[in-house]
């Protein structure tokens, strides 16, 4: 019975009403194309802003930090300066590929006694216990220093105006925005900061100002990083911290810093996929890539019973893996070429089922060789390109609202597990394990697209879904986005949350009612999902027509322009 109702629902769930007469029938637009610049966010006043700057001659990290810092603003349910960051920058002088880990670090006076202590069993979302060093503007200044141009002053008036003046609210930031306010509203600062009366959230085309976030930016772009770190800004969070019962400390700011990192990479069909490494999950994707690439996916076809079964049995052994593996690799040691080894693939791969679904799955054996959200892309007319993700991590973050400083403080160490002994149990001065991951494709050694997709963790998944979208399925950078998605949950967490496999094939709208069916009979579970699928940017490069090509889906608010 529940079989045949969950197939009705699918079968009456709505399809795009939009008739196009060029490209896939579930495409939302076009492409954008143009030749000097292009930037892509999840806000189309971030995006013009980051435009602006590339106007004035400002480089493709500029635009970027231009845009982040005007997402913190406009997008406070998935980014701010209370948040971490990473980068992938194509830097077209050196024709090579940079990574910038800006992730910050639990408070040196918490303990893992401390959480014993509480009788706590995993770390909560929200308060100050789940605060770890904000390490986005610390990220912005790191960028900068290596391949900006413009004065930072100039690259965060636009942000710092708009917090002055005002901005209209869009539509999926505002929905998002009041969910926020209910639960987070009862930690001081937060009201003061985030609502428009203290006691609602803005609404949909309502002006908002931040006032307090103006202030916070001009110190920030006068004082540099060190106003944040050890100034002003520092010593009002370690007051803050202190009277909510919290741990970070004025001396655990004083003492970040970003991490320049080698990127890590994965060939698929001829083209080289790059992520970040660990304490990320970027490395997630090239996993399941790995194993994915022994089909012959181009003749699969997209939607299939096929392709969707293979998919689902990659990401549940690579989550496996995930769970027991990822972790700050100055505290445990990632076996990560080992992982992303070819032959460890091929092993992984022969447990998968060609008829079933997998019911029970453990992490494998690598060899031990050495070795809520936003994302925006920006590329500049000197070929640079710049794929930057930032987040506080679970929406608004911990609800810490430091002050008068205008932003929320945010609350990645719910991440750790308090399970003794695991790669991501908590420390001392450890970076949890992050969800959020830039990604990168060349291919024979020139950019071919910088892309990411926002959505908790959603994301490896949707990683490796846009890379099969251009390469098995020929898809263009728009299409590769709007095309309907697959997740899947049931498997074991970082945080030492246990799985339920086989888990449940979550599917948007747009698959056909014959692969529900034959999934089913595979033994997988089905279930529609409303949301959760995550938020596409993509700035593609044609090197032929010296022409970017950009793309921003329709899931969120955003908007990919150029000139």
């Amino acid at each position: 019975m529940r079989r045949t109702l969950l197939l009705v629902v699918l079968s009456l769930l709505p399809l795009g009403a939009a008739d196009r007469v060029t490209g896939r029938a579930f495409a939302t637009r076009s492409e954008v194309a143009a030749q000097h610049g292009m930037a892509c966010t999840s806000q189309p006043l971030a995006t013009q802003i980051a435009l602006d700057i590339l106007k004035k001659g400002g480089t493709a990290v500029d635009a970027a930090i231009a845009a982040d810092a005007a997402l913190g603003l406009m997008e406070p349910t998935g980014s701010g300066m209370g948040g971490d960051l990473f980068a992938l920058v194509w830097d077209a002088k050196t024709r090579k590929l940079y990574g910038l880990n800006a992730s910050g670090r639990s408070p040196k006076s918490l303990t893992l006694d401390h959480f014993k202590k509480l009788g706590l069993k995993h770390i909560p979302a929200h308060g100050p216990l789940p605060v770890s060093v904000p390490g986005c503007v610390d990220g912005w200044f790191e960028l900068h220093g290596k391949f900006g141009k413009l004065p930072m002053a100039e690259v965060l008036a636009p942000a710092t105006r708009y917090a002055r003046e005002g901005f209209p609210l869009s539509d999926l930031i505002a929905y998002y925005w009041d969910r926020s306010v209910p639960a987070l509203g009862k930690f001081p600062g937060f009201l003061e900061t985030y609502t428009v009366d203290g006691k609602r959230a803005p609404r949909h085309g309502e002006i908002f100002r931040n006032p307090r976030l103006a202030r916070t930016l001009e110190l920030v772009a006068k004082g540099g990083r060190e106003a944040f770190y050890k100034g002003e800004i520092a010593h009002k969070i370690d007051a803050y911290m202190k009277a909510q019962g919290g741990f970070l400390s004025y001396e655990d700011l004083a003492a970040h810093r970003s991490e320049w990192v080698e990127p890590l990479s994965t060939n698929y069909r001829g083209f080289d996929v790059w992520e970040l490494p660990p304490n990320g999950q970027g490395i997630a994707a090239l996993q399941m890539l790995n194993i994915l690439e022994g089909y012959d996916f181009p003749k699969i076809p997209f939607g299939s019973p096929r392709h969707l079964h293979l998919f689902a049995e990659a990401k549940k052994l690579v989550f496996e893996d995930r769970a027991k593996f990822y972790a700050d690799p100055e505290f445990a040691k990632v076996p990560v070429k080992g992982l992303l080894s070819k032959e460890y693939a091929a092993q992984r791969r022969s447990l998968i089922s060609d008829t079933r679904a997998a019911k029970r799955l453990e992490a494998g054996h690598p060899p031990l060789k050495e070795g809520d959200t936003i994302y925006l892309t920006t590329a500049d007319q000197d070929g640079n390109m710049v794929s930057l993700i930032q987040s506080n991590y679970r929406g608004m973050g911990s609800g810490m609202t430091p002050g008068d400083l205008g932003f929320c403080l945010q609350d990645r160490g719910e991440l750790f597990t308090l399970e003794e002994g695991q790669a991501n149990t908590y420390a001392p001065g450890k970076r949890p394990f992050h969800t959020i991951i830039p990604a990168f494709i060349t291919k024979d050694g020139e950019p071919f697209l910088s892309f990411g997709v926002m959505g908790g963790e959603f994301q490896p998944m949707g990683h490796v879904q846009i890379v099969m979208n251009l390469v098995d399925f020929a898809m263009n950078t728009q299409e590769a986005g709007d095309a309907p998605r697959i997740s899947h949950d049931g498997s074991p967490e970082p945080t030492g949350e246990p799985g339920k496999l086989p888990g449940t094939l979550q599917l948007e709208s747009g698959f056909p009612l014959e692969t529900i069916q034959k999934l089913m009979d595979m033994g997988h579970g089905v279930a529609w999902m409303l949301g959760g699928y995550g938020g596409y940017q993509g700035i593609r490069w044609d090197p032929r027509q010296k022409v970017y090509f950009g793309a921003s889906e329709s899931r969120k608010d955003g908007q990919a322009a150029g000139f």
